[in-house]
């Protein structure tokens, strides 16, 4: 081994990388935000472990809300709480205007959560949520389909478009009669086709073991998925838009696909979750996709009952097509 031509290359490896300012930055700062974003939303000392819906809170009075450790949602809409008491998103459903409460026989917290409420009230009447039993993998199973759309079209669309980009493929094409729109809607509708084709097979192949949970029509979840899809498709068409470095479109594609994750209500529910979360989590086109394609399998909904995310969707898919189209660049250079 020649160290001398060793270590050149080693040398001008790493002159390469921190003279790539972007690249450099980016591995600096995004361990920073992943840890600040982290720390604000699951950390500190009174954060709640279980979850319990109170019908009209500003008007109730009990020693049992200064409970540490348990979250309290107000609930306007009885029907609306009974819900999210049998999709495991509340632990326990308290009316103490009425003195009744209700829980939820298949939940593990919900017994927990009962045996502390009984300390402070005995007199009430207790009720059991009616209907089939939603299991976690049940309510799951939108998040976890919704991730896999998420990658698939973030990275499936950004790496191919910047490798094009830098090994000067799209600088011959622009010398073909082929057009910028061919070409960005050959990429869209080829991703949009693959990724719907992969979460069919994997629904269908998983739904033969595990029997999911399905109230809703078929039709409509197809068409949320197709929304959120293509949402993310042009996601990942803007952020690559005029990038040049593999490396810096994979920190960008985790910048934008890491929040969605955590924040879109893939792995847990964001009730309870502080106000700026929520607010922050409206702006991820994953929660429209997850939370419609939720409604639809868990509470039966219909394309009319999820139209704010359908709204949403759209909004958001014609604001990423419009901004990607106008940013689009042929070239390496900037």
């Amino acid at each position: 081994m020649n160290f001398s031509r060793f270590f050149a290359v080693f040398k001008a490896r790493n002159i390469e990388f921190f003279r790539d300012r972007s690249s450099l930055g980016w591995n600096l700062i995004f361990p920073v935000l992943m840890l600040v974003g982290l720390s604000f939303v699951f950390s500190g000392d009174g954060r709640a472990v279980y979850k319990v819906g109170v019908l009209n809170l500003a008007q109730s009075q009990s020693n049992f809300l200064a409970t540490k450790y348990i979250g309290f949602i107000d609930y306007q809409e009885i029907a609306l709480a009974k819900v999210k008491l049998e999709q495991h998103s509340i632990d326990l459903l308290v009316d103490f205007n009425a003195q009744q409460y209700w829980v939820n026989q298949g939940a593990p917290n919900s017994y927990l959560v009962e045996k502390i409420f009984l300390n402070e009230h005995e007199n009430y009447q207790r009720f059991e949520t009616q209907g089939k039993q939603i299991r976690y993998i049940d309510w799951v199973l939108p998040g976890i389909l919704g991730m896999n759309i998420m990658f698939s079209c973030l990275f499936g669309v950004g790496y191919v478009i910047v490798r094009y980009r830098k090994n000067a493929v799209l600088k011959r094409l622009k010398a073909t009669p082929l057009s910028a729109l061919e070409f960005v809607s050959a990429q869209l509708f080829s991703r949009l086709f693959i990724v719907m084709f992969l979460s069919s097979v994997v629904y269908i192949g998983c739904n033969l073991f595990f029997d999911f949970y399905m109230l809703g029509s078929y039709f409509d979840l197809i068409i949320i998925a197709i929304l959120g899809a293509f949402s993310l498709i042009t996601l990942g068409l803007l952020v690559a838009s005029r990038s040049k470095s593999e490396e810096l479109i994979g920190g960008l594609l985790n910048l934008s696909s890491w929040p969605m994750m955590l924040l879109s209500g893939v792995w847990f529910s964001l009730e309870g979750a502080p106000n700026a979360v929520k607010i922050f989590a409206e702006l991820l086109p994953l929660t429209h996709l997850v939370a419609g394609a939720r409604k639809i399998i868990t509470e039966g909904a219909t394309l009319a009952d999820i139209s704010y995310h359908v709204s949403i969707l759209v909004a958001m898919s014609t604001l990423f097509l419009s901004l990607g189209a106008y940013l689009f660049s042929w070239n390496t250079e900037r």
